[in-house]
């Protein structure tokens, strides 16, 4: 068994926590993991795994190898990058090609990276059934079993019963609440999950049917991609004459070998801040209440603290979230329209919906403390054994102060060794590199001063991750 994790999604629902640069699949939003890494955790438990492929953009692939490398093993795993979005059928395309070449009889277990699963000894035994279709040619879909009607997501119709599972009759778009409630009623409809699983040959040869153009741009793509570090680049210019579709569209609804397995394992794609007030176990008063947060008289909400103390008094079916830069105030019956304020964030040219304050780096994290037009003081956090690309400046000098840990600094011609409560300056034009070669993390207090404080103003003369 293959399993094919699809990290590719923003996760605009759950702004402002997820961003575009760092979304929902990174974040540790139900557990101690982020939700790729309990994805990953949840694929190891199923064992008979020969190999683990993720799709991936191209912003996120240090974080991807980063949780393979805590949660699984880089040497049994293939992150594929895509250089731009091309929907999912494409992408499990891909995934499906690069599986052959490891196994020509690969069966491939399909799965979004940003889903919940509280009973994994459930989704074991719906993935074994699933893999029982595959074997025999069948492209399988997990249908969750429906506990209300829900407008949110799409359905599916069950036909005729084959054993573990059934004959999919058809798929339908959200519905209406009426619509849900008959869907319900009748007790044939699932929710679409989003999951599948068959065998790579028999995806590629049912897609080659409906979409050859697909098929033959992946191929080509494929074979034309290029190994970077823990990385398989596609050829952009190839792939970017891909037809954009989905496996629903593309595939599984033109297809008369889709059937749908029952999937009741507690299933949440996590879409939404209801969504997650759901998951989470609520108090007395319906409340959801995460880091710093004080109530008087508030019922059924969702309250979330990143950086700071949030009190609220006499609210009802609200979700607030807090984070150092956006605060989101909702009532939680409106969440799906957070996408609309995004929308104005984009339109007015601002950055929050792509970063956070703290943004993740290869090597590490900076966040921005407080700046001004001529200066700007950021906190920079190394990671044992990183560092930075070797750089300069066209305009401006920065000043370093190490506050933990020890810095080894490359300052033109010298290198300097620093601890604690030492600091240097580099002035503007200079080529510089910051390294950590200790075992603990590294952290610096960085004030630039300058006429121009862009993060484009980098010349990068060498990099160990490949960023131009």
């Amino acid at each position: 068994m293959t399993p094919v994790i699809l990290s590719g999604g923003s996760g605009t629902r759950l702004w402002p926590l997820s961003r575009e640069a760092y979304p929902k699949q990174f974040i540790n939003l139900v557990s101690d993991n982020s939700l790729l890494g309990d994805t990953v955790e949840r694929v190891e438990t199923l064992g008979d795994i020969q190999h683990l492929i993720v799709v991936s953009n191209e912003d996120h692939r240090f974080m991807v190898a980063g949780c393979l490398q805590t949660h699984h093993n880089l040497e049994r795993s293939s992150i594929i990058l895509e250089p731009v979005g091309r929907n999912t059928a494409p992408a499990i395309a891909l995934a499906a090609l690069k599986a052959m070449d490891v196994n020509a009889d690969a069966v491939l277990l399909i799965m979004p990276a940003d889903h919940v699963i509280v009973d994994n000894a459930k989704f074991s035994e719906a993935v074994l059934k699933g893999k029982k279709a595959a074997m025999e040619g069948k492209l399988a879909t997990f249908g969750i079993v429906p506990d209300s009607p829900h407008t949110g997501y799409g359905y599916i119709q069950s036909g005729k019963q084959q054993g573990d599972w059934a004959d999919v009759d058809h798929f339908v778009e959200k519905p209406d609440e009426e619509t849900a409630k008959k869907y319900i009623s009748s007790g044939d409809y699932y929710w679409n999950s989003g999951m599948f699983m068959f065998r790579a040959d028999r995806y590629l040869e049912e897609l080659e049917k409906f979409n050859p153009e697909m098929v033959s741009v992946c191929k080509r793509a494929l074979e034309k991609s290029a190994d970077d570090l823990d990385f398989i680049r596609v050829d952009p210019e190839t792939f970017a004459t891909s037809p954009d579709d989905s496996i629903d569209y593309a595939v599984m609804e033109k297809t008369d070998s889709a059937v749908v397995v029952p999937l009741d394992a507690g299933w949440s794609d996590v879409g939404s801040w209801s969504a997650l007030w759901d998951i989470h176990q609520q108090d007395k008063h319906g409340n959801v209440c995460k880091g710093d947060v004080i109530t008087e008289d508030v019922n059924n909400s969702y309250i979330h603290s990143e950086s700071r103390l949030v009190a609220a008094i006499g609210v009802d079916n609200y979700v607030i979230v807090e984070t150092d830069d956006v605060i989101l105030v909702a009532d939680k019956s409106r969440v799906q329209d957070v996408k609309k304020l995004v929308a104005q964030v984009k339109e007015q040219g601002r950055n929050e919906h792509r970063f956070h304050k703290k943004v993740h780096r290869p090597w590490g994290t900076y966040e921005g403390i407080t700046n001004s037009k001529r200066f700007q003081v950021k906190r920079i956090m190394v990671k044992p054994g990183s560092k930075l690309s070797l750089q300069k400046h066209h305009h401006r000098a920065e000043h370093w102060v190490v506050v933990q840990g020890t810095a080894l600094i490359t300052r033109g011609d010298e290198q300097i060794l620093l601890t604690e409560d030492q600091s240097t300056y580099i002035p503007l034009g200079t080529v510089h590199r910051l390294e950590n070669p200790g075992v603990i993390p590294l952290e610096i207090i960085e004030v630039q001063t300058g006429s121009y404080l862009g993060e484009d103003d980098i010349v990068r003369l060498e990099d160990t991750y490949g960023r131009v």
